[in-house]
């Protein structure tokens, strides 16, 4: 038996299509699913949480002022935090399923941390520039020392200028002594693997938890009591760097183990040797990555009051000289500030500890300009160096293309000898070196 083909207009019966669009399902598609978008922000959401923060401040009132015997803010705080999640939790699951929901509580909870930390943070920095705000509007808090000033003199008199440059001076030794072994370190765990290198990596890790104390005692004994010298900044940026070492090559070599492997490959099979790969290809790559290690070794050593004040002991007066005479850091001189009982003292320490803290943000701020550009982005003194460069390599390319392309145009254009020699071979004849033509 034989079927005859369909004609070409012959009805055929309708089939699903193969690809789905986005967006909600048609009406004659049975069984089509919903699509939820997690990620976008709708209105129920917005009255979700309302609603949840409305309903567990007024129960939290309600058993903390009515129902049970309750008191203080942390409690309250934190049993309407909790009652804020339940009742959101409640809400969401009217109209979501169960991993909707447990997606809603999440992004509550990582929201409202990062909240705290911000409001932590703004209340910490706000303290102090309002503790400190009746020292910080005289000038020369900033232009003067404590060598005239008393406890008992008025806050026109002395200033934190020593303090100031004393961090600057400690904080820069120790930079200059910790960033070039913490990367050629960090380096040489990710290159050179091996036994070594795993316990090199092994001790580090266990002194990123050492302890401050630890750290000036060891200066104090090895330096100054073995090797005589004086308490001094250079003693101080010495017990700063051995805090601030093993934090910048962790963080270092964490951050060199992100670089892709495909980049020291291509590398390689262009001929360079390890030690150039690492310079040309795996530094620049996470250019930005180190500048955030030096960033957290640095946050860790500028703040640090007891290796100071065990190796630079403590003064009153300006000393710019880090090789002889005490010397002292904001950190230490806030300590010492804050301990007398008067209010100017006070005073005085809020507003050393607010410079502190605007010493440390432009220091960040230096860091990220310096070292903050992504992989391949070039500066405007680069960049124009490589144009530069790129024509005179055109200019030189131009010269060798003409002096390569003069010799054979002559004969193109010549006229072909006449007379008996017209008629010899076409073939190409050539003669031995030396041999007579």
């Amino acid at each position: 038996m034989t079927v005859a083909p369909e004609a070409p207009g012959a009805r055929q019966a309708p089939r699903r299509p193969l690809t789905t669009l986005p967006g909600p399902p048609l009406a004659a598609d049975p069984g089509g699913e919903r699509r939820r978008a997690l990620s976008s922000l709708r209105d129920t959401d917005v009255y979700a949480v309302a609603g949840a923060a409305a309903a567990a401040l007024s129960l939290t009132w309600l058993l903390f002022g009515w129902l049970l015997p309750f008191d203080g803010a942390v409690g309250f705080v934190v049993m309407a935090y909790g009652l804020f999640l339940l009742l959101y939790a409640l809400l969401v699951s009217f109209d979501e399923d169960g991993p909707a929901v447990v997606d809603r509580i999440a992004a509550a909870v990582v929201r409202s941390m990062g909240v705290l930390l911000v409001a932590v943070l703004t209340v910490v920095v706000v303290y102090a520039l309002v503790e400190g705000r009746k020292a910080l509007v005289h000038l020369n808090f900033f232009t003067e020392d404590m060598e005239l000033a008393g406890p008992l003199e008025p806050l026109s008199v002395g200033g934190a200028l020593h303090a100031a440059a004393g961090t600057l001076i400690m904080i820069v030794i120790a930079l200059v002594i910790t960033v070039p072994l913490g990367l050629v370190c960090a380096v040489f765990l990710n290159e050179v693997p091996g036994p070594f290198a795993r316990f090199v990596r092994t001790i580090v890790e266990a002194m990123t938890a050492l302890p401050s104390i630890v750290a000036g005692l060891f200066i104090y004994a090895t330096v100054i009591l073995g090797l005589g010298m004086d308490q001094s900044g250079l003693a101080a940026s010495l017990a700063l760097s051995v805090m601030m070492l093993p934090i910048i090559i962790r963080a270092a070599d964490v951050v060199i183990r992100l670089v892709p492997g495909t980049l020291r490959e291509a590398s390689y099979a262009m001929g360079t040797s390890r030690w150039r790969t690492a310079w040309h290809v795996v530094l620049p790559t996470c250019r930005s990555g180190l500048t955030t290690s030096v960033i957290l070794g640095t946050a860790r050593g500028i703040g640090e009051t007891s290796p100071v004040l065990l190796t630079a002991g403590f003064t009153s007066e300006l000393n710019l000289d880090p090789l002889h005479g005490p010397m002292v850091s904001l950190p230490l001189a806030t300590f010492e500030f804050v301990k007398s009982p008067e209010p100017t003292m006070v005073s005085r320490g809020f507003g050393t500890a607010s410079l502190l803290m605007a010493l440390v943000l432009l220091l960040f701020v230096a860091a990220r300009v310096v070292g903050g550009r992504g992989p391949g982005q070039l500066t405007r003194r680069q960049e124009h160096r490589r144009v530069l460069a790129s024509r005179r390599d055109a200019r030189r390319f131009a010269a060798r293309a003409g002096r390569a392309a003069g010799p054979t145009a002559a004969p193109a254009t010549a006229a072909p000898p006449a007379g008996p020699q017209s008629s010899a071979p076409s073939a190409p004849f050539r003669t031995r070196p030396g041999s007579p033509s």
